[in-house]
C-alpha cells in the first residue's frame, strides 16, 4: 500500500545548545522531569535518529525551545504526578463561614481602594490562581459590581446615618470646589460634603460632580439640598459650614438667612492662597521665578548644555532629567510648578556648577551672551540665596498646611494659627534680609480675606485657650485681641441667641470673662500628651472644651447653648480624597445612569471608611511619599558654592 517516508533530522548547526543550558537545581533522581525526558533519550531516540531535540548531560537540561520550554516541562511533570497520584493531597480546605468572611474582607479592601483595583482585576488569570492557591473560589466581577457592592452601600448609609441622628447638631464640610483642572472644561470634578459632629467625629454624605466653571449660586443650592435631606425642616440642627470656597457669596447669603449659622472658609485654602499671593506680589518671588525659567530653558534647550549638565547629574547624583518648567502662563495663576522648578534647581546645583567648568560651555560663553548672563548668575551668591529664601518660605507655608489638612483645627484655633504664622515670618525676614513691610502687608490681605467674627468668639469661649492670671484664676485671653476682635465677640452672641435672651447672654459673657473657669478644670482641658505617631505634644482629650460647658458651666444658660455650637466647628473642610481612577471612570460613563450610580456607591464606601479611620490622604499620597527621597535641607542645596580650585 501506501509508502512512508522517514526522514533524518540532524541538530541546526547554527543554534548554539549552550545557550540554551539549565543548571539543575534539584538532583535528578528527584526530579521527575529529568527522569522522564532521560527515559524518552535514551529508549526512544538514538543520536542521529531524529530525536535530537534534548541533549542531556549530567550537570545541564537542554531543551530545543530555551528557557521558554521550562514552563511547558513543569506543565508536563506536573500532569505526570497527577496521573500517577491522584489522590494526592487538596490544596487548604476552608469552611463556608470562612470563605464568605475572607471574601467579606477581600470586597471591604477593594471599594476602599476606590477604583485603584479594578472589577477586571478580580478575573485576572493570576489572581485567580492566588485564589485558588489559598482555597477561596473564582470571583464575578459582575457580583462586586452589583448586589455585594449594593449591600456594602447600604450598610454604610445606615451606619452614617445612625450618627447623625445621634448628635443634637452638626456642621457641613464641602471639599472640591476649588477645582484641580484649572477650569479645563470637560473634565469632571468631585465635590464632597461630609458630616461633623460635636464628637470630633465625621462622616461622608455625598458626592457631586461639576465640570468648568461653578456659579455661586449652585452651591448655595447644593448646601441647602444637603442640609434639608439630613434634618428635614428642624434647619436649627446645621450651626455652620465650612468649605473650600464661595465665603464672599454663597455662604455669607446662607448666614443672612439664617441667623444661626456659622460659615467660614477652609484655612487650608487660605494657606495655599498665600504662596499665590507671595507669588503675585512680592518681587522676590517675581525675580526667582524669571531667573530660573530663563536657566531651565537654556539648560533643557540647548543640546551641549544639555548634555554636559546630564553628564553631571549622573556623576552626581546617579540619575539625569531635564528642569521641569511650568506651562506657560500657569506660572502666574498657580506658583506649585514653580516651587517644583525652583527645588529642581537647588537639588542640581552643585551639578548646574560643574555645567559652568566643563569646556564646552566655556567655549558657548565665547559665542553667546546669554551664556556669559547665566554664568555671572549662577556664580553669584546672590541668586542662591533668593531661591533658598523662596524655597524656605513656601517650605514653611506648606508645612503649616499640611498640618492643617491633617489635624482639622476648629475655629478657636485659628487666631493662634495666623499668629504663629505671622512670627514665623518676621524670623524669615530676619534670616534673608528681607523687608518686613511687603511681606506682612500680604498675610494681613489674606486674613482679612478669611476672617469671621467666630475665630474671635470661639477663641475666647473655648477653655484651652484661657490664660492663668496673677490671681490663679484661669480667664479667656481678650487681651489678645483687637478692639474690632472684641466687638466681634459680642456682635456674633448676640446673633446666635434670641432676641430676648441677648442681654442675658452678654451678662453671661461678663461674668466669664471676670471669673473663668475653675483652675482644676481648666487644667484638665489643656492637659496634654505626647502623640506616638507624630512626636508631638496634642491635647489629650479635645473634647473636654465643650463638655465642661456641658456638665461643668451649666449656670451660663445663654452663653453656653452659643460656646457648645461654636467651639467644636472646625475650619477645614479637607476631607476625602478621590483617587484619579475613579474621576477617570465619572468622565468615561458621565452620561450613564447605571454608571454613574455605581461611581456615587464606590466613592461613599470609600469615604465611610476613611473618614472612619480618620485617614484624608490618597493612595496616590502614599506612594509619592513611599517613592520620595527625604532630603534634608544640606542636601537640597548640595554644596552650591562649590571650591572651584578642587574640581
Amino acid at each position: 500500500g501506501s509508502v512512508t517516508t522517514s526522514y533524518q533530522v540532524p541538530p541546526l548547526a547554527i543554534v548554539d545548545p549552550s545557550r540554551f543550558a539549565v543548571e539543575l537545581a534539584y538532583s535528578p533522581g528527584v526530579s521527575m522531569a529529568t527522569s522522564i525526558v532521560t527515559a524518552a533519550g535514551t529508549g526512544g531516540s538514538t543520536p542521529g535518529s531524529g530525536g535530537g531535540g534534548a541533549v542531556y548531560g549530567q550537570q545541564h537540561l537542554m531543551l530545543s525551545g530555551g528557557k521558554e520550554d521550562l514552563g511547558a516541562l513543569a506543565m508536563l511533570e506536573d500532569s505526570v504526578k497527577k496521573l500517577k497520584s491522584p489522590k494526592a493531597s487538596p490544596g487548604p480546605t476552608l469552611s463556608k463561614s470562612q470563605i464568605d468572611s475572607a471574601l467579606d474582607y477581600l470586597a471591604d479592601w477593594v471599594y476602599e481602594c476606590c477604583g485603584s483595583v479594578s472589577f477586571s482585576s478580580l478575573e485576572h488569570p493570576k489572581f485567580k490562581a492566588f485564589l485558588n492557591q489559598v482555597g477561596l473560589p473564582p470571583l464575578s466581577r459582575r457580583d462586586f459590581a452589583g448586589s455585594r457592592l449594593d449591600g456594602k452601600y447600604e450598610e454604610a448609609k445606615v451606619e452614617s446615618e445612625a450618627k447623625i441622628r445621634d448628635a443634637m447638631f452638626f456642621q457641613i464640610a464641602s471639599d472640591g470646589w476649588k477645582s484641580k483642572n484649572y477650569g479645563h472644561v470637560g473634565e469632571e470634578n468631585l465635590v464632597n460634603l461630609s458630616v461633623n459632629l460635636p464628637n470630633g467625629t465625621s462622616v461622608f454624605r455625598r458626592a457631586v460632580f461639576t465640570s468648568g466653571y461653578v456659579h455661586s449660586k449652585y452651591a448655595e443650592e447644593i448646601f441647602m439640598e444637603t442640609i434639608s435631606e439630613i434634618c428635614g425642616n428642624n434647619l436649627h440642627q446645621c450651626v455652620g459650614i465650612v468649605a473650600d470656597k464661595f465665603k464672599a457669596k454663597a455662604l455669607r447669603n446662607l448666614e443672612d438667612q439664617h441667623r444661626w449659622m456659622v460659615n467660614v472658609s477652609c484655612q487650608y485654602e487660605a494657606f495655599n492662597s498665600l504662596v499665590k499671593d507671595f507669588g503675585k506680589e512680592l518681587p522676590l518671588f517675581k525675580n526667582v521665578t524669571e531667573n530660573c525659567l530663563k536657566l531651565a530653558n537654556f539648560v533643557n534647550n540647548k543640546s551641549q548644555v544639555r548634555n554636559s549638565f546630564h553628564k553631571y547629574q549622573l556623576q552626581e547624583y546617579g540619575h539625569a532629567g531635564l528642569l521641569r518648567v511650568p506651562l506657560r502662563g500657569y506660572e502666574r495663576s498657580d506658583f506649585g510648578p514653580v516651587y517644583t522648578l525652583v527645588e529642581d534647581t537647588l537639588s542640581s546645583a552643585r551639578a548646574l556648577q560643574l555645567v559652568l567648568l566643563d569646556e564646552s560651555y566655556k567655549i558657548l560663553c565665547m559665542e553667546e551672551q546669554i551664556a556669559r548672563d547665566l554664568e555671572e548668575m549662577m556664580r553669584s551668591p546672590h541668586f542662591w540665596n533668593e531661591l533658598e529664601a523662596v524655597h524656605s518660605l513656601v517650605k514653611l507655608i506648606k508645612s503649616m498646611a499640611q498640618d492643617i489638612q491633617t489635624e482639622k483645627p476648629r475655629v478657636g484655633q485659628c487666631l493662634p494659627l495666623w499668629e504663629e504664622l505671622r512670627v514665623k515670618v518676621k524670623d524669615w525676614c530676619s534670616k534673608f534680609h528681607v523687608a518686613e513691610g511687603p511681606v506682612e502687608k500680604v498675610i494681613e490681605r489674606r486674613f482679612n480675606k478669611n476672617y469671621h467674627p467666630a475665630w474671635a468668639a470661639a477663641f475666647i469661649l473655648d477653655p484651652l485657650y484661657l490664660i492663668r492670671d496673677t490671681s490663679g484664676k484661669y480667664l479667656p485671653p481678650f487681651k489678645c485681641l483687637t478692639p474690632e476682635q472684641e466687638k466681634d465677640v459680642d456682635k456674633l452672641i448676640t446673633r446666635l441667641v434670641s432676641r430676648d435672651e441677648a442681654h442675658i447672654a452678654l451678662m453671661e459673657l461678663m461674668k466669664w470673662r471676670t471669673e473663668g473657669l475653675d483652675p482644676v478644670y481648666a487644667q484638665a482641658v489643656q492637659l496634654k500628651q505626647r502623640d506616638p505617631s507624630t512626636g508631638k505634644m496634642k491635647i489629650a482629650n479635645p473634647q473636654s472644651s465643650r463638655l465642661v460647658w456641658e456638665t461643668h458651666l451649666t449656670e451660663f444658660k445663654s452663653l453656653g447653648k452659643v460656646a457648645v455650637r461654636l467651639i467644636f466647628l472646625r475650619a477645614s473642610s479637607c476631607g476625602f480624597k478621590c483617587n484619579w481612577s475613579v474621576l477617570k471612570w465619572v468622565n468615561a460613563h458621565s452620561h450613564s445612569r447605571v454608571g454613574m450610580d455605581k461611581a456615587q456607591k464606590l466613592i461613599f464606601i470609600a469615604a465611610h471608611s476613611k473618614l472612619q479611620r480618620r485617614d484624608c490622604s490618597s493612595d496616590e499620597d502614599k506612594d509619592a511619599e513611599l517613592f520620595s527621597l527625604a532630603n534634608s535641607e544640606d542636601d537640597v542645596l548640595n554644596e552650591v558654592f562649590v571650591d572651584t580650585s578642587s574640581v
